[in-house]
């Protein structure tokens, strides 16, 4: 059987023989108290009419395979 650091290493090899690069992300946890606050603050915050005006724009171009009279909605 192989260690872990082995297999690690091995597996790190094929990704790099198949040009991948390996990349780490940190990311906010989401279980933190601080970080859950800091997004109720950021969301209280939000314009009701910029975020409607961003999700007109969002729907308008995910429906690409429609056809709509121009000003249609």
């Amino acid at each position: 059987m192989t260690t872990p650091a082995t297999r690690m290493k091995a597996m790190r090899r094929r990704r790099r023989d198949d040009s991948k690069r390996e990349i780490r992300i940190a990311a906010p946890d989401a279980r933190s108290v601080v970080v859950r606050k800091r997004v109720a603050e950021a969301v209280a915050r939000l314009s009701a009419s910029h975020e409607t005006t961003a999700m007109d724009w969002i729907e308008a171009v995910s429906e690409f395979d429609e056809i709509k009279a121009p000003g249609a909605r």
